[in-house]
């Protein structure tokens, strides 16, 4: 699948740097530095390419589980939701009944969401019928624009972009769902197919995808 080249340029910004240089004297965005959970997250998986179908599927399943929720919760509920949901291996959740779904609502260790839950489970099966178009993680990172924006504060990063709204749109022709624009932008963010990381952030560029 050809990638989708919808953006033109690199976003240049003059505003104030909106960066917080932490007591081991490295730049972080606010969000990364209110808990040690997602500091760590920031400094290790946040942004980092992910490129295979079990990972984007579990990437999908936790955006979709944090939808109206903040991400520190699904951090503490991570572990659970991968008990729970067979490390997110599609052609075992592909496979749930009636009988997990009551198994799920019922575990206190996870985000107990029926819509949700049960969109995981619909996923599951998109991602087994994309296989045959090229798979989810080609399908996905087809969307990877041409250039990443360069944020300097909070404000100047982007909730979706004009590919988070294709991708999204993608997705729920082949069956997805809770894949909107916006969480589809956090996906991309997340794992790494853009770089929002702010210009001053240690982390800028650490995914070898961008330059800039």
């Amino acid at each position: 699948m050809k990638e989708k080249a919808l953006s033109e340029a690199v976003i240049e910004t003059t505003a104030s740097v909106n960066a917080i240089v932490c007591d081991d004297g490295l730049k972080r965005p606010p969000w990364a530095v209110s808990n040690a959970l997602l500091r760590e997250y920031y400094d290790s998986e946040w942004g980092m390419p992910v490129r295979d179908e079990r990972g984007l599927f579990e990437r999908i399943s936790l955006e979709a589980f944090q939808s109206g929720l903040s991400w520190l919760i699904v951090l503490q509920k991570r572990d659970a939701l991968r008990e729970a949901f067979s490390n997110f291996e599609p052609d075992v959740v592909a496979k749930f009944d009636a009988s997990d779904i009551e198994r799920l609502l019922a575990d206190t260790g996870i985000i107990r969401n029926r819509a949700k839950i049960d969109a995981t489970i619909n996923n599951a099966q998109a991602v087994i019928e994309l296989r045959s178009d090229g798979g989810l993680a080609e399908f996905i990172w087809s969307f990877k624009p041409s250039a990443t924006p360069a944020p300097r504060t909070l404000e100047e990063i982007p909730t979706t972009s004009v590919e988070s709204i294709a991708l999204s749109k993608a997705l729920r022709k082949r069956g997805f769902k809770f894949v909107g624009p916006t969480t589809m932008f956090a996906l991309m963010e997340a794992a790494g197919i853009v770089d929002t990381h702010l210009v001053d952030s240690h982390r800028r560029g650490s995914s070898g995808v961008w330059t800039t």
